[in-house]
This record gives C-alpha cells, sequence and structure tokens, in this order.
C-alpha cells in the first residue's frame, strides 16, 4: 500500500515493478509474432537455458533492444528444427521471427520470452543474404576471377586451411598418401575455424598469411569436411568470398556438404564437395598426365615403327631402282664400247707388229755391238789391275797389263809408252 510522507502519496519500488508487470498482463495476455535479429543467443551449457538479445537495426542504427529468455526444452526443439531446414544451429548474427510473450520481472524488468522460432523466415533471410553476396561479386567482376586462373599442369605445392583435428582434413592427407610413391604432393597446414561466427574472420586471417609466402605453393585447399551440413553460413560471407575470389592462386574447396552450394565454393576455382573428392581430384591430374604420357610414347612407338617399316620398303625400292638403272646404263656402255674395242684392238695389233719389227732390228744392231762380235773384228781391250783403259794417261813403264783379244787373253809388261799426239 502507498504511503502519505510529508503530505505526498508515495510508492515502493516494488509496487511499481507489481503494478506494470499486472498492467502488462492485462493488456499483452497472449503471444506474438516478432520480427528481431538475434545480435547474441547466450547459451548456457550448464542449464541449457539461453538468455538471448535482441536488436532491430536500420543501418548502423539500433531502433530497438531488448533482452529474452529461451528455456533448456523450448531451445532444445528449436535447435532441432533449425538444424533440420537450415543445417545450421540456432547461432548468433541472425534474423529470426519468433513466437514470444512479454514478461516484466520487478527485479529482471522487461523482456520476452522466445516460445517458438520460424526456421523458414531465417532460411529465407540468409538466401537472400546469399543472393545479395552473388550479385555484389557480380557487379564488382570477381565472380568468376578465380575460376579463370590456370593451375599448374602437376600441382604439387598446396597450401590447407582447415583445423588439425578435422576429420576431412584426415582423409585429404590419407588418400594423397596413398598415391605415394607413383605422385608426391607436399602440403602445409594453416589451422583455422572451419564453421560458427568467428569461422570466416579466422580463414581470412589464414589468407592473409598464405598470401605473404605466396611463391610456394601452386593452390589454395579449403578442407572441413566430417559428414554433416552444420555451419556453412560463414561460407556465404561477402568478405570471404570476395577474398577467396580474389586470391592470386588456384583455390580448391571441398567443405564437404551436398546441399546447395555456399559462395565461397561458387566463387572457388574448382569445388570437389569432399576432401576425399578433392584429393581425388588432384591424384587424377597426374593420372590423366601418366596416361596421356605413355598413350603418346605408344603412338611415337607405333608411329616410329611404321616409319622404319615405310623407310625399308622405300630403301628397298630405291636400291632395285638403282640396280636396274646401273644394269641398263652398264648394258648401254657395254654396247657403246664395242666399236671402239675392236678398233683398239685392231690398232694394237698393228704397233705390236711395227714394235716388234723395229725391236728385231735393235736386237741386230745391238748384237753386233756385243763385246765378242767386236772383238771378232779386230778390236781388244786392255785392262790395267783389272780396269779397262781407255786412255794411256795412267800406263807407267815396268807395269804389266792384260790385253783381251777374241780368242785369247795376253799379258805384257810395259817397256816404253809413246803417246799420241792430241788433235
Amino acid at each position: 500500500m502507498p504511503e502519505q510522507i510529508l503530505d505526498k502519496t508515495v510508492f515502493s519500488l516494488s509496487e511499481v515493478g507489481r503494478s506494470i508487470r499486472k498492467t502488462l498482463q492485462d493488456r499483452y495476455k497472449g503471444s506474438y509474432w516478432i520480427r528481431a535479429e538475434l545480435n547474441k543467443l547466450n547459451h548456457y551449457g550448464q542449464s541449457g537455458h539461453c538468455f538471448p538479445e535482441l536488436v532491430e537495426k536500420e543501418g548502423e542504427t539500433v531502433r530497438a533492444q531488448m533482452r529474452a529468455v529461451l528455456w533448456r526444452d523450448d531451445f532444445a526443439a528449436i535447435n532441432a528444427k533449425f538444424l533440420e531446414v537450415l543445417k545450421e544451429p540456432l547461432n548468433d548474427g541472425i534474423k529470426i521471427m519468433f513466437l514470444g510473450k512479454i514478461l516484466f520481472d520487478p527485479v529482471y524488468g522487461l523482456s520476452l520470452r522466445i516460445i517458438d522460432i520460424d526456421p523458414s523466415f531465417t532460411l529465407g533471410d540468409l538466401e537472400k543474404e546469399k543472393q545479395k553476396c552473388i550479385d555484389t561479386l557480380m557487379k564488382e567482376g570477381l565472380f568468376e576471377k578465380n575460376r579463370k586462373l590456370s593451375p599448374p599442369l602437376l600441382p604439387q605445392r598446396i597450401a590447407v586451411i582447415s583445423a588439425e583435428t578435422s576429420k576431412g582434413f584426415a582423409d585429404f592427407i590419407r588418400i594423397l598418401r596413398e598415391s605415394e610413391p607413383d605422385y608426391r604432393f607436399f602440403h602445409m597446414l594453416f589451422p583455422a575455424l572451419l564453421q560458427g561466427e568467428q569461422a570466416a574472420g579466422s580463414i581470412l586471417n589464414q589468407l592473409s598469411r598464405i598470401k605473404k609466402v605466396i611463391h610456394h605453393f601452386d593452390l589454395l585447399a579449403i578442407i572441413r569436411g566430417g559428414g554433416d551440413d552444420i555451419g556453412l553460413a560463414c561460407y556465404n560471407n561477402i568478405q570471404l568470398s570476395r577474398a577467396v575470389a580474389n586470391f592470386p592462386i588456384p583455390v580448391f574447396t571441398g567443405i564437404g556438404h551436398a546441399t546447395n552450394e555456399t559462395v565461397t565454393e561458387m566463387v572457388a576455382h574448382i569445388n570437389a564437395i569432399t576432401p576425399t573428392k578433392l584429393a581425388e581430384v588432384l591424384i587424377a591430374s597426374f593420372r590423366d598426365f601418366d596416361n596421356k604420357v605413355r598413350n603418346m610414347a605408344d603412338h611415337i612407338g607405333r608411329l616410329t615403327r611404321h616409319q622404319i617399316t615405310e623407310y625399308d620398303h622405300y630403301l628397298l625400292s630405291t636400291v632395285n631402282q638403282l640396280r636396274s638403272c646401273a644394269n641398263e646404263k652398264l648394258a648401254l656402255e657395254r654396247s657403246g664400247l664395242r666399236e671402239p674395242a675392236l678398233r683398239l684392238k685392231q690398232e694394237s695389233r698393228f704397233l705390236l707388229r711395227e714394235n716388234s719389227r723395229e725391236i728385231k732390228g735393235l736386237e741386230g744392231s745391238v748384237e753386233q755391238l756385243h763385246p765378242d762380235n767386236v772383238l771378232k773384228r779386230g778390236f781388244s781391250i786392255t785392262r790395267q789391275n783389272g780396269k779397262a783403259l781407255k786412255t794411256g794417261e795412267k800406263i807407267k813403264e815396268g807395269e804389266y797389263l792384260e790385253t783381251t783379244l777374241y780368242d785369247a787373253v795376253i799379258r805384257s809388261k810395259t817397256i816404253t809408252i809413246h803417246k799420241t799426239p792430241k788433235a
């Protein structure tokens, strides 16, 4: 009851609180569908209750802000619907349409009790945000920019953004290692959060780190995996999608879900859906190249053998043609040489006869000049010490000489030397 103090009616704070509560309860007896942005969920794991912060914004201006309460059982039911419809849990930073009741407590003040949330409203809003992100990248000319990059023929050096404990990352590495020793890959992990409110910022931070050492890598792989479709909203983030589209080397994604593609996957060079598929795509590029090389080697071998066979036939044909031409030439040459050969033979015989006569004449002359025939004609040969003398210059008195006649040899002693005067 109010008190009278100094002629004034004074209410206690609790009385005012109870009055406000009664007034609101009488005025707002039912529940209402309300649109708001879930700024913070404030879920307490121990109790299971949530104490969300709700806001309504116009641009950056806050038009309204209220606290809410979401009891454990209601949260469990609502969260299950979100996972079924959105493939995302109820989380911070989304727009919701919820069924709520207005509450007032003298101690805790005004709040809204959230009874139910329609996930289709949030899905529609997320789809609108996703489409807005796509339209923005289209206008900026970035949507297909990373797809137009040309990866190396055999990409081996891979920068990986993933979580070290991610099952998808483990599957990716296992598949690559199973391809050894035929094909070898180098990878370097840049760990990041892969889902939730902070995932986009975490991935962006690692993209900046990789850019600083970009010359060490052929491509970037963003790997999430794990077999569920939860927590994909971050991959529709405009900053993350823009950074992937603008990345200087090809980006391959294996985020691991089978629902509609996120914007990050759309702008990536290749979206392999799962980490396992992504590893298989990389190995396939090596295997395809290997097969092409083998096929080319086989083709070159077949072509070479064919060319050699053709060349052998050509050589054989050429040899046969040369042999035939040579035989024809020789035949022609033989026929052309018969008449000259006959003339040569006749002339040779004539020359031989003429030369024979000359030789016989010379033989007669030589015979006449033979020493025996010369001696027969009255000539003699005088020798001094076995040497024939041509002049008497070297003869001395008292020396012995030897004179050869046709039929005798005379030895004589020089008594006097009478030299014949020269004309």
